[in-house]
């Protein structure tokens, strides 16, 4: 922000500029000159966005369940790091608003590729005048966003010291990228300024990508947050700091961040901005139209993010309007009467209500390179399918999810390209066949009413675990499925981003997760369980040569019966290997504050607020 104003000071602001930059300040009198730069900086962002010097600033205040782990795209796997990433950095593309189902739309670039070669050359035109925020880094100079920068950003992402979760995306596909990574893994050092046949900044605005086979989801790599465009002056600059450093071309600049607590974002007043011009698709996006059409994005100046845990503390948050909007979560009976509907106190206050259901999947996997849980030996298999047969997921439905919940039937999930309702999952809830299968293969009862191993060796199950109060009634659930079966399990807590790196590094014998689609397309879920990758994003490091041949298959086909038939394929092998203890789908109810305007759930983007409005005459 102070750099923002450098240009507009005064020649004698200009004196004091000089001599804070070269040490000839004291201390107090440089703290006072950046203070009151970055007041004017903000005052001059407010006038250009042709705000009044009175007029109050719209603040979102929102809450994150689960801590983040940093800023660095490329780096991040979690959601709620992705959702930050989301509104400071761009992509070449991006999605439709309104648009159901989703829908890709130009961002960065100025339509979606020319796609020729028989679908192996992408070739995208940047807009021109898209400018980086300013930063040390950029020498004090404008730093417009080039076809370069992609192609850095994209090598990046296989760069060996970077570890990405993503690589998998790339891995094998655009043509010279995969002989960089494995120079650099000799090496020691990533060679960024080698030119690929597969990444070309053919001039400034535009880039072209040629990959090896037909990819037939490779605008949706383009559309995802790690693909985003960065800065090699900025990753230079701040090294293994870039997590706290993100320095992007998007509307949100990162203004405040204390760890695991608290975010603040601010509008960006170096964004080139845009219209709300989205075309209904569905009942009530009339609405929305009739509030936001026209209007010059973004709109909210300042977003405060919570890291709250705990899900009573957050509903009490709402509750006492410190939130401006709110998963009903667990606390359906205060929000809905018999009837489903909104309660009077609620539709009194003005609070509206919105409905979906998440295109995403929550599993527990099971580490295959364990010792006790992992392997492909006939008495592992069977010991999987009798703990996944011993859980009760209607309960899970019923009694903590609070009915907000539908059953997974496969690993993709409804809404997203692939899924079949007619599925009949073959590991189906049945405590009284998982005890008859541990019988059939030797896990045999003690004096302590627990069983073993075939082997007499003690059976313990190990499961990771969080510590709030949700995670301990799923670890309550857990322990009653186990006592069914008479299997003994303890619970391991730990904070969320360790249990990512331990999961990574196959260190989890068993632990629950969610996955929401980064494109809503099957192969986005079905690739969590392709044996290359684990280190990535297989955190059950499950490997089987039989789902691998049918996933490498279906990269192959584009959306077709003949891919779908692979996707129920690769389905029908993980149940036969217990591979996954598949959860739910969760239904997201949101209850959203009368001031917040333009708000609806999108399929793939979460950082919705750059598309809403506040009314402050309706806040408190």
């Amino acid at each position: 922000m102070v750099h923002y104003c450098v240009a507009k000071l005064t020649g004698k602001e200009k004196g004091l500029q000089k001599r804070l930059y070269s040490g000839g300040l004291k201390r107090g009198v440089a703290l006072w000159f950046i203070a009151a730069s970055a007041l004017s900086c903000f005052s001059t962002a407010a006038l250009s966005q042709d705000a009044s010097k009175t007029a109050p600033l719209k603040v979102l205040r929102m809450a994150f369940s689960t801590a983040e782990t940093g800023f660095d795209p490329p780096r991040v796997s979690d959601l709620y790091s992705n959702t930050i990433n989301e509104a400071i950095f761009e992509r070449l593309l991006t999605y439709d608003y309104l648009a159901r189902p989703a829908r890709l739309a130009p961002m960065t670039a100025v339509a979606l590729p020319e796609i020729t070669d028989g679908g192996k050359t992408y070739t995208f035109r940047l807009r021109h005048g898209i400018f980086f925020t300013p930063d040390p880094a950029f020498g004090g100079k404008p730093r417009e966003l080039t076809a370069a920068d992609y192609v850095y950003s994209f090598k990046r992402v296989l760069d060996p010291k970077i570890r990405s979760p993503w690589a998998f995306l790339l891995e094998g596909r655009i043509i010279g990228l995969d002989a960089l990574a494995e120079a650099a893994k000799k090496t020691g050092k990533f060679d960024y300024d080698t030119e690929i046949e597969g990444l070309k900044a053919s001039d400034r605005y535009t880039l072209q990508v040629r990959l090896s086979e037909p990819d037939y989801n490779f605008n949706y790599v383009a559309a995802h947050t790690p693909f985003s465009a960065m800065a090699r002056e900025v990753v230079e600059k701040y090294g293994e700091d870039t997590m706290a450093h993100p320095i992007g071309t998007g509307p949100y600049v990162l203004k405040q961040w204390t760890r695991g607590a608290r975010i603040v974002l601010e509008k960006n007043p170096d964004y080139r901005g845009m219209i709300w011009n989205f075309a209904a698709s569905e009942e009530g996006d009339a609405e929305l139209i009739s509030e936001m059409q026209g209007k010059r994005l973004p709109l909210i100046d300042r977003v405060e993010i919570s890291i709250i845990e705990e899900e009573q503390s957050a509903w009490l948050a709402f509750d006492r309007k410190e939130l401006d909007f709110s998963g009903v979560g667990t606390f359906r009976e205060k929000v809905f009467d018999e009837k489903g509907e909104l309660k009077p106190e609620w539709r009194a206050q003005g609070v509206k209500l919105m409905r979906a259901i998440d295109p995403e999947v929550t599993y527990t996997f099971f580490n295959f390179r364990d010792p006790i849980v992992g392997g492909f030996e006939k008495e592992k298999l069977a010991l999987r399918r009798a703990i996944i047969m011993a859980y009760n997921r209607d309960e899970e439905i019923d009694v903590i999810r609070k009915g907000q919940a539908i059953p997974a039937t496969m690993p993709i999930p409804v809404g997203v390209v692939g899924h079949d309702p007619r599925y009949q999952p073959l590991n189906t809830y049945n405590p009284a066949l998982a005890n008859q299968l541990l019988d059939a293969f030797g896990f045999k009862k003690g004096k302590d009413g627990f069983r073993t191993m075939p082997n007499g060796a003690p059976l313990l199950l190990k499961y990771a675990t969080g510590t709030t109060a949700l995670e301990r009634q799923f670890n309550e659930l857990w322990k009653k499925a186990m006592d069914s079966i008479s299997v003994r399990i303890a619970f391991q807590p730990g904070k969320f981003a360790d249990l990512i790196k331990a999961s990574m590094a196959c260190q989890l014998q068993m632990w629950g997760s969610a996955w929401t689609a980064d494109y809503p397309d099957g192969d986005n879920f079905m690739q969590l369980l392709y044996g290359p990758n684990i280190g990535q994003n297989n955190h059950g490091c499950y490997e089987s040569k039989a789902f691998d041949a049918f996933y490498e298959a279906s990269l192959k086909l584009p959306d077709s019966p003949e891919r779908n038939r692979l996707f129920l394929e690769m389905t029908r092998q993980m149940e036969v290997d217990g591979a996954w203890v598949l959860g739910v789908s969760r239904e997201r109810n949101m209850l959203i504050r009368p001031w917040v305007i333009g708000y609806k759930k999108h399929p793939i983007l979460s950082a919705t607020w750059i598309y809403l409005d506040i009314d402050p005459a309706k806040k408190p």
